[in-house]
């Protein structure tokens, strides 16, 4: 495969600062600063750079030349605003595994994530509702995903395809993240 370095930096980067102004318009701004630095490192920008393709993540491409993509392995375990950070050994329940509950902080940040992953590989085909449709094509296959986190994922993107950007970003600012922990 060839190396795209500059283009996957270029990528990256722009994805982070889309995330950084919404987090920023949230009240989350330590979130936004630190948002995804380790796609930066070694184990995750080499691999994104040599399968980057400009309009998917270049994570499908490595688990599907491989098998599995060892740079998402090291990006989920380090970024809270992925389901999978949550998950834990399940006690007393019929999974071996289980989501246990987001903070908000990391749910308002995850809706800031899927809003700009759908700008950076959409572009100009990019609606409000963009987010929550790609949302829902996985929503029911996440089993592992706590059901409390799905509601309010399913409220907050509904509201975001629904009333739009404006009115989302300062429903979550003001009451979702003042009403909960």
């Amino acid at each position: 495969m060839k190396n795209y370095a500059w283009q996957h930096f270029k990528t990256i980067t722009h994805h982070k600062g889309l995330v950084m102004y919404y987090c920023f318009r949230m009240g989350l701004y330590r979130q936004g600063l630190a948002h995804d630095l380790s796609k930066y490192s070694p184990t995750e920008f080499m691999q994104g750079a040599r399968y980057w393709q400009g309009n998917r993540s270049p994570n499908n491409a490595e688990r599907e030349a491989t098998g599995v993509s060892l740079s998402w392995l090291h990006h989920k375990g380090r970024n809270k605003h992925h389901f999978e950070y949550w998950i834990d050994y399940g006690i007393n329940c019929d999974t071996i595994i289980k989501g246990v509950p987001i903070p908000r902080r990391y749910v308002a940040e995850m809706v800031a994530d899927r809003i700009s992953a759908s700008r950076v590989y959409l572009g100009g085909k990019y609606t409000d509702r963009s987010p929550y449709e790609y949302w829902m094509k996985s929503r029911d296959k996440l089993w592992f995903v706590d059901d409390t986190v799905k509601q309010q994922l399913d409220l907050l993107l509904g509201m975001l395809a629904d009333k739009g950007e404006d009115v989302t970003i300062s429903y979550i600012r003001h009451i979702f993240l003042k009403d909960g922990k």
